[in-house]
């Protein structure tokens, strides 16, 4: 059969009927990669997620994705067969892992009860520091033998995690029914972040769910570092993506460089009294001779002078009617990082009418562009903390 016929392959084709075959009967076709899991407030790996690879029979990288095996699997009755072959391979590697990290394994909730699943976990006496991460895939219509299974694992040192979360009414449900020690929320909420109030709103509302059953956030594929602050900004605790890490053999440590930048953002979000913790990192372009990188469409951006000194605001053009890209206009305001939340919202309503709502641009000591302060977000600021 053509290889393209075959990567084509619905789960329920004949040509899965082979290569489910051949990987049930030698589990080394099936390779483990682990991504890290980073404690974003003290920038160190905290766990790593089990993420499995398939190979064909002849050796070579499998075309599909993971995804379309567990899928194939499913619709011919051996899912959980193929789940207790990487979830064997992680115990395995339990006593492998470095000291304080947690090992992530992701199990489908309709399939967790089965024998060969159920049966895999229920036989060791100690199953700390996995986390058994539930992917939804499927509805559970009857969720009881599922609780009953969870305190079980729970005994045996197993913690809980929910997938997804914030993708639907059945990921809170699984919430509120399975009570998990860490709440994973769903890669959509996370993307473009920074620059969504709704998203991080959500964010935050689950965050605030989650310590209420003693859970911990986990912000899943960040990308950049603008998400990365927003995250650090609202204080959640976990963060895992390609800017901190990509799935690797094991176990990939956090690159130094990533992990002090890291430190210092949290640092800085953690000064709630200064603009420091409202700052967003931004495209910087510069002016001059110096080279120029083009912005973003939709964000704003900083041009500098050699010195890295704020020269002008790139600010998109937000009417439809705009050609697309950017206008350069005057920075109307500038301040220290260390400057007062107060004192900097008492600085902009006091500018001219037309330039209030601009982005106040934020220098540190030696006047260099730190990145821009959104009025939108000072005022946010400013409500959260009157209300508290």
């Amino acid at each position: 059969m053509p290889v393209a016929l075959e990567e084509s392959a619905p789960a329920g084709s004949p040509v899965w009927d082979a290569r489910l075959a051949a990987v049930l009967a030698d589990p080394a076709l099936v390779r483990l990669v682990f991504q890290p899991i980073v404690d974003l407030q003290r920038g160190v790996i905290a766990g790593y997620e089990t993420l499995a690879r398939f190979d064909e029979p002849d050796g070579s990288a499998s075309s599909a994705t993971p995804d379309r095996w567990f899928a194939a699997a499913d619709a011919r009755g051996c899912g959980a067969r193929l789940e207790a072959v990487v979830v064997r391979r992680a115990l395995a590697l339990l006593p492998t892992l470095p000291p304080d990290c947690f090992l992530t394994v992701n199990v489908s909730p309709h399939l967790l009860t089965e024998p060969e699943l159920a049966g895999l976990l229920l036989t060791a006496e100690d199953l700390a520091p996995l986390v058994l991460e539930l992917t939804e895939h499927h509805e559970v219509s009857d969720l009881r033998p599922l609780v009953d299974l969870r305190d079980r694992l729970r005994a045996r040192g197993a913690l809980l995690a929910v997938d997804d979360a914030g993708s639907g009414y059945s990921g809170l449900q699984q919430i509120t029914q399975f009570r998990p020690q860490l709440i994973k929320l769903d890669r959509a909420l996370v993307a473009g972040a920074d620059g969504d109030e709704v998203k991080l709103a959500l964010a935050e509302l689950l965050g605030q769910f989650g310590a209420r059953i003693d859970a911990r956030l986990l912000a899943e594929g960040i990308e950049t570092w603008g998400e990365l602050e927003a995250f650090l900004r609202l204080g959640v605790p976990l963060g895992q993506g390609y800017l901190l890490g990509r799935p690797a053999p094991a176990w990939a440590q956090l690159d130094p460089g990533v992990a002090d930048r890291l430190r210092h953002r949290a640092a800085q979000a953690r000064l709630t009294e200064h603009v420091a913790s409202l700052v967003e990192a931004v495209t910087v372009t510069v002016s001059g001779d110096g080279d120029l990188v083009g912005p973003p469409p939709d964000r704003t951006a900083l041009e500098v002078d050699r010195y890295g000194h704020p020269v002008a605001l790139l600010l998109p053009h937000r009417r439809s009617d705009d050609p697309p890209g950017h206008r350069r206009a005057p920075i109307s305001l500038r301040v220290p990082a260390s400057a007062g939340v107060r004192a900097v919202a008492q600085r902009v309503a006091a500018r001219p009418e037309d330039t209030r709502f601009d982005p106040v641009v934020c220098v540190d000591s030696v006047g260099a562009a730190v990145g821009v302060v959104r009025v939108e977000r000072l005022l946010l600021h400013l409500a959260a903390a009157g209300a508290g």
